[in-house]
């Protein structure tokens, strides 16, 4: 896709494509730094994967102005992958999970997986974003617990047992962040995002003002140290064949987000841009750099739909825009790294709090009495399971209900007639 969009490139195409890469690189900062965090990853980790996989993403890809990065999808699934098998576990995983997507699209497969029922998808992005909800309740509250359990249930248990060790500076630091990044105005944003204009002011704010020390409030620096602007080197995780085995499902499960927010992610920039994307050639480029980002300490990356969105609407119109979004990046980690140690942990939850009430969209669940019976029962059990028990399960139980319910759709959309094979051949003769 890249190639066949730079014939006739043009200086005013390159100028209109670079801008565009510019104003996604300031959505993406903050977002991969947070979704890095909430995964328990370093947050340079989370910027690595934005560069590596974004910039794979949008050269070998099949959608013209995809950006590609890691997102709310992974964060549940990663962060439980890496309390059970530890980095080497999860890179090994999400290698997999490559190898997998580049299989599909080579299979021709992706046209496919563009069918999966409306109800199953919508009901996976609601059920991730209550997770990412509670996944933010230690560092929005500033909850001193050294490690907060993968499971929803296991979380809110924890926040009940805590509610007397409420950090209230914390808590003041995260409202005052949601508000200035949810209330900022739209006609602004597409200069400059709201959590852009969050994250300089809160790290602006601890900077000059040594809030850090003086309300005790959580930062990158104090909990992960210094902020490395070091580029990552290449590492091959070390396992063994049970970890192989005990990794094929985790790994099926990140395939098949991959593949699914991918090219919902497509069909949303090829109504923006009036084009079409290539899905076989969109799952391989995903697959390719689901490989080769892990090697270099990257986490799960797939396209993500609101900064492929910010492109479209900033000019974008080729992969230029895609690695210029990587390479501005990777920039702005080699200039601006000393200054990222100064970034509250609440502000950066108030980011993802911010998304994951975005991704929800509450008027959804008033909606589902208009369904059929089928359709929302369906949603309901999809949300329960990945809410209440863990993401594999739900997308293993989620496709199977695709199933059931793509053939009941063709089953009621389809006529089955007899026919007499003595008539039949009766009126052949005449």
């Amino acid at each position: 896709m890249l190639f066949a969009s730079l014939r006739g490139y043009s200086g005013v195409a390159l100028r209109r494509d670079f801008l565009a890469g510019l104003n996604v690189m300031t959505v993406a900062f903050p977002l991969s730094i947070a979704f890095a965090i909430a995964s328990g990853v370093k947050p340079e980790q989370g910027l690595f994967t934005a560069i590596i996989g974004g910039g794979l993403i949008a050269a070998l890809g099949g959608s013209r102005v995809q950006i590609g990065g890691p997102t709310g999808a992974f964060v549940i699934i990663t962060s439980g992958i890496l309390q059970s098998h530890g980095m080497a576990g999860l890179m090994l995983c999400t290698i997999m999970a490559g190898a997998m997507l580049c299989g599909l699209g080579f299979a021709r497969l992706g046209s496919i997986i563009r069918y999966i029922p409306y109800p199953v998808s919508r009901a996976f992005t609601k059920g991730i974003a209550i997770l990412i909800l509670s996944s933010q309740l230690k560092f929005f509250l500033g909850l001193d617990v050294e490690a907060m359990p993968v499971d929803f249930v296991g979380k809110i248990s924890v926040l009940a047992t805590h509610l007397n060790a409420i950090h209230w500076p914390t808590v003041a630091v995260a409202v005052v962040s949601v508000g200035v990044i949810a209330l900022w105005p739209a006609r602004l944003s597409r200069l400059v995002p709201g959590a852009m204009v969050g994250l300089i002011c809160a790290t602006a704010a601890f900077g000059l003002f040594g809030l850090h020390e003086r309300w005790q409030v959580a930062t990158i620096g104090s909990q992960f140290g210094e902020f490395s602007r070091a580029l990552p080197s290449f590492r091959w995780p070390d396992a063994d064949w049970p970890t192989y085995r005990e990794l094929v499902q985790p790994a099926f499960t990140i395939a098949l987000l991959v593949a699914m927010q991918a090219l919902l992610c497509a069909v949303v920039t090829d109504g923006l841009i009036d084009e079409r994307h290539d899905s076989n050639q969109e799952l391989v480029g995903q697959g390719i750099a689901n490989m080769v980002g892990p090697l270099f300490g990257c986490i799960p990356v797939t396209g993500a739909v609101a900064r492929s969105v910010v492109n479209v609407r900033a000019g974008a119109r080729t992969p230029v825009a895609g690695l210029a979004h990587a390479g501005l990046l990777l920039l702005v980690l080699l200039i601006a790294a000393p200054l990222v140690s100064h970034i509250p942990l609440a502000t950066l939850s108030a980011v993802l709090v911010v998304a994951a009430f975005r991704m929800v969209s509450w008027k959804q669940f008033a909606r589902l009495t208009r369904w059929p019976f089928s359709d929302s029962s369906v949603f309901l059990a999809t949300f329960a399971l990945t809410v209440l028990t863990n993401l594999t399960l739900a997308v293993e139980v989620g496709v199977v209900l695709a199933a059931l319910l793509m053939v009941k759709r063709i089953a009621e959309t389809s006529q089955i007639t007899a026919v007499d094979e003595a008539t039949e051949t009766e009126g052949s003769h005449h």
